[in-house]
């Protein structure tokens, strides 16, 4: 699939590290790095703007790296940028660490995966199918 891309800032286009890779590393596109205390979250450019076909959405997910090692994560995990989205891609970050965070020009903040989706036409009806959960919400089948 090829899709259009403006790119504002002064680093490369996302690429994918690997043949299997599913996600694209997004970086910061700065003129002054930030700091980003215990709790805090920020909104962090990338200078990228993107037009994917309709059927499309571009998923802003964390980079695991960051998630684990730094306590930092994407806040509306996965973020989604629409088929009709022309701005800028941002990304919403959030320190759970209890230590301060500085984010730096370039660094590589969050992925972004493309992926299909579907479009539904809703079916009102009164009762659903029957299974064998049924209601059973969260932990209802058990955690082992």
């Amino acid at each position: 699939m090829t899709v259009k891309i403006i790119n504002k800032s002064n680093h490369d286009l996302p690429h994918y590290e690997t043949l299997g890779s599913a996600g694209m590393d997004l970086r910061a596109n700065l003129t002054e790095s930030i700091s980003l205390k215990p709790l805090e979250r920020t909104i962090v450019k990338t200078g990228l703007f993107i037009e994917l076909p309709v059927g499309y959405e571009a998923q802003v997910r964390p980079r695991s790296g960051l998630a684990a090692k730094k306590g930092i994560t994407v806040l509306n995990s996965p973020g989604t940028v629409d088929a009709d989205y022309r701005g800028e891609i941002g990304v919403i970050l959030v320190n759970l660490s209890n230590e301060e965070f500085v984010i730096e020009n370039g660094e590589r903040v969050a992925q972004l995966v493309i992926a299909k989706h579907e479009r539904v036409i809703w079916n009102e009806v009164e009762v659903l199918s029957d299974t064998d959960r049924g209601a059973g919400g969260f932990g209802s089948t058990g955690v082992k």
